[in-house]
């Protein structure tokens, strides 16, 4: 009897253990009073802040997150590099997802399955994002897995980017009627632009003597690349985006929009204030903003006004970025989300068996600024695209395959719902031609890839030689520089409709996206999750009844 008891316990105890921990939030979004360069503007706030909470949780958790809009106009939130493996109905873009009207909630509901390192989340909808709604989102290893470096005394959040003064609604306005947004008014470090000199500046972090602190930092500015450095401070870099760096040391780093990664600072220097430093980079007019580091026991003594010097390039020149771009390896020997190495998957290896080349372009439609891919300028429709497409009427709303795998020639751009079809598990190349004069920057949803090669020029088959095919780095956005490409190799493993899109927000507004198809044959539970009974509709399937459920497992 005791044996069967204790059989049973062990069961129960087992059933329990099964599911993964569980992350409740509640947050209220609504206008407000920000003034990140000092003029008080009307800004979006996430329960009363800017930037919004932190998501803090650990590796396979399951992250619940109930949002009340109570702006006035439809709300989506996206929560960029987390993967949403067979579930992109959780992913937050108007081609997957009904906005959230205005005086309503919705419950977003997702596992960060197999993933660590750093995110942040922000608004999709109505160009929302240029006046706030960010937010940072760590996902920390299981105490199981091994970090390849010692804790840290503390972690750090760092949120900066560009910023404009006009509010989204303004700025939504200037690209409804055919123009471009222009240059951005500064740049923000966690919702303040600081000066040198300023005695009545507040530290943005304390730092104690002898201790490593670990900083994550994010650029969700809109259009403007950015180089940070911590005055009298080297940094070592351990994560890019989800995956462990070769520990490289440096005086400064380039960060593009929408990339996130992580460093180690160690207090080691004379007790006193220091200064983070953040300058534009790839700009004409050059911005810059400062945040005071203070030594806890510096006894505020100020920092010295002269600050460290920017990259020893001009504008126009790229070596020293892509050197720099070139010097980030993957750490194989470091476990990530799983106790096996990371370099254990060899990418290198499988055979490419499609080959995407996607160029943006720029042009006037009827007298209007759109952006575009390949010829093809993005428009949402009233009916999500996955919607339509599990409801089984995609003729409906889009027609697949409007953008092709090489870009077209001459200038001509179509206006249209742009989904292109992609095969379940292939393993595809993409290269990004920028033809342009200005910096680009692309995210995919639902995915990482490998970013294999950044080079100057046009991309040839014979530049493959010149891939890292051995420890690029595992990650969700790649940049490209102006008249260059890159290239990027991923499996297409995770069923759903997924965007790419240019990070950009004006370019993505006016249309440089697209949304890969990526359906399972088998339409099982094992590959894709069904739509949940509380996921909103809209558009021509509102009143449809709901398809036959995906089964299996």
């Amino acid at each position: 009897m005791k044996m069967i008891i204790v059989a049973l316990f062990l069961c129960l105890s087992a059933g329990v253990m099964a599911e993964d921990p569980y992350h409740f939030f509640e947050w209220n979004v609504s206008y407000g009073t920000i003034a990140p360069l000092g003029v008080p503007q009307q800004g979006i706030l996430i329960n009363g802040q800017f930037p919004g909470p932190i998501i803090n949780c650990t590796s396979n958790n399951n992250i619940v997150v109930n949002v009340f809009n109570n702006l006035d106009e439809p709300l989506l939130l996206t929560w960029a590099g987390v993967q949403h493996r067979k579930n992109s109905w959780q992913d937050g873009t108007l081609g997957t997802t009904c906005p959230i009207p205005a005086g309503t909630n919705f419950t977003y509901r997702f596992q960060v399955k197999d993933q660590i390192g750093t995110y942040f989340y922000f608004p999709t909808t109505a160009l929302h994002r240029a006046s706030g709604g960010i937010g940072m989102l760590k996902i920390h290893s299981r105490e199981l897995i091994p970090v390849p470096f010692d804790n840290p005394a503390d972690e750090y959040p760092v949120l900066l980017g560009d910023w404009y003064n006009k509010g989204h609604k303004a700025l939504r306005a200037i690209l409804d009627s055919g123009r471009s947004v222009g240059r951005p008014d500064g740049i923000q470090i966690n919702g303040k632009s600081g000066k040198v000199g300023d005695k009545n500046a507040q530290p943005l972090f304390t730092m104690e003597p002898g201790k490593t602190y670990r900083y994550r930092v994010c650029n969700v500015g809109l259009k403007t690349s950015v180089n940070f450095r911590f005055q009298g401070h080297t940094m070592k870099l351990v994560e890019l985006e989800g995956s462990h760096t070769v520990q490289n040391v440096y005086d400064s780093l380039d960060l593009h929009v929408g990339q996130c990664l992580s460093v180690l600072v160690t207090a080691d220097k004379t007790p006193k204030d220091y200064y983070l430093v953040a300058t534009s980079r790839f700009t004409k007019q050059a911005l810059s903003s400062v945040a005071v580091i203070r030594y806890a026991n510096g006894n505020g003594s100020p920092a010295t006004p002269e600050l460290p010097p920017p990259p020893p390039e001009n504008s126009i020149g790229i070596a020293w970025s892509v050197n720099q771009f070139r010097s980030f390896r993957w750490n194989l020997t470091a476990s990530a989300a799983r106790p096996n190495p990371q370099g254990s998957y060899h990418y290198g290896k499988i055979n490419i068996t499609r080959t995407i080349k996607i160029a943006n372009s720029r042009a006037m439609v009827n007298g209007k600024l759109r952006f575009g891919i390949n010829g093809v300028s993005h428009v949402d429709k009233e009916t999500p695209l996955k919607l339509a497409e599990y409801f089984g009427v995609p003729e409906k709303v889009f027609t697949y395959d409007l953008v092709k795998d090489e870009p077209p020639q001459g200038n001509n751009m179509v206006v249209a719902p742009s989904v292109l079809n992609a095969t379940f598990r292939n393993f595809v190349e993409i290269i990004f031609e920028n033809r342009e004069k200005t910096i680009q920057t692309y995210h995919l949803d639902g995915y990482s890839f490998f970013a294999v090669a950044i080079e100057p020029g046009m991309w040839t088959p014979e530049k493959r030689k010149n891939y890292n095919l051995l420890d690029a780095v595992s990650r969700h956005t790649i940049h490209v520089y102006p008249n260059s490409w890159a290239a990027i190799m991923t499996t297409l493993d995770n069923a759903g409709m997924w965007n790419l899109r240019s990070d950009m927000l004006e370019r993505s507004y006016l249309g440089q996206q697209l949304y890969f198809s990526v359906l399972s044959p088998a339409r099982s539970l094992r590959d894709e999750y069904n739509i949940l009974d509380t996921q909103p509709l809209c558009g021509i399937v509102k009143s449809m009844p709901k398809p036959t459920p995906y089964a299996g497992a």
